[in-house]
């Protein structure tokens, strides 16, 4: 079946974003839930992620219409 994907990228306001379209659609995020910075740890060589970054959303799913998924970050 095929599926169609929407990426969108937020500042620093994803989840709140993210959040409202869940209660719009009466969805539940899919994959792995929410992803976060703090989650990993940075790449060899890449500085250490400030303390406000470490809970601001890597990636995001949620399925919405006729198989159709808003992912974010």
């Amino acid at each position: 079946m095929a599926r169609t994907s929407t990426y969108l990228n937020f500042s620093r306001e994803t989840e709140e974003a993210f959040n409202f379209y869940k209660s719009v659609f009466s969805s539940e995020f899919s994959g792995n839930g929410i992803a976060r910075f703090g989650d990993f740890p940075p790449p060899e060589g890449a500085p250490q992620f400030a303390d406000e970054d470490k809970n601001l959303i890597m990636h995001i799913e949620l399925p919405i219409l006729g198989g159709h998924i808003l992912m974010g970050k």
